[in-house]
């Protein structure tokens, strides 16, 4: 179905790419031998520091160049589904690699978003403001035109599981990917 092809996920933090990019790539896994990266925890790994460190030592266009780096190089591989950082799609360098593969929008309500990073231990560089919430909606806005551009586009609702979105998923990649499978169904 695939051919190798990877899977970007893209999405806002907290949209749940790498949960369900994780359970994605299982369901590939036996037939088809994808496996799970996650651009957050390479550029971790290249840069030995984590996020948070990165983004108070070095800024926000270092993380940036190294996010860039790290997508540049997975890109080269085949057979991945991979969870990138919430603000990948702001260079339009990344989109060249990003387009090698299917690109997928998971989309959640803000609402959601921010319910989801409250209760999460996981530090948030670009929400230590004043008002969270609304530094949220403004990464929301600046970047859902940009998610827009994603091959397919799946909205998640609060009350669905990993598994049920990545089953979802997998039914719309296949839709994509084999239109006449759609119409012979109908």
């Amino acid at each position: 179905m695939l051919n190798g092809t990877n899977i970007f996920l893209v999405g806002m933090m907290g949209a749940g790419k790498s949960t369900v990019g994780k359970a994605l790539a299982q369901k590939l896994n036996p037939s088809l031998n994808y496996n799970f990266l996650d651009t957050d925890n390479l550029i971790e790994q290249a840069a030995g520091k984590s996020i948070p460190a990165i983004f108070a030592e070095d800024g926000e266009e270092k993380f940036r160049d190294l996010e860039q780096q790290v997508l540049a190089e997975v890109a080269a591989y085949t057979r991945l589904v991979v969870a990138t950082g919430g603000g990948i799609v702001m260079r339009s360098l990344n989109w060249s690699h990003l387009h090698d593969g299917i690109v997928v929008w998971i989309d959640v309500p803000v609402e959601i978003l921010y319910d989801r990073l409250c209760q999460s231990s996981e530090p948030r560089p670009l929400l230590q403001t004043a008002d969270p919430l609304q530094r949220l909606r403004e990464l929301d806005e600046q970047r859902r035109d940009l998610y827009a551009q994603a091959d397919i586009s799946i909205v998640v609702s609060p009350d669905e599981t990993p598994e049920q979105v990545s089953d979802r998923l997998l039914t719309m990649i296949d839709s994509r990917i084999n239109p006449d499978r759609l119409k012979q169904s109908i």
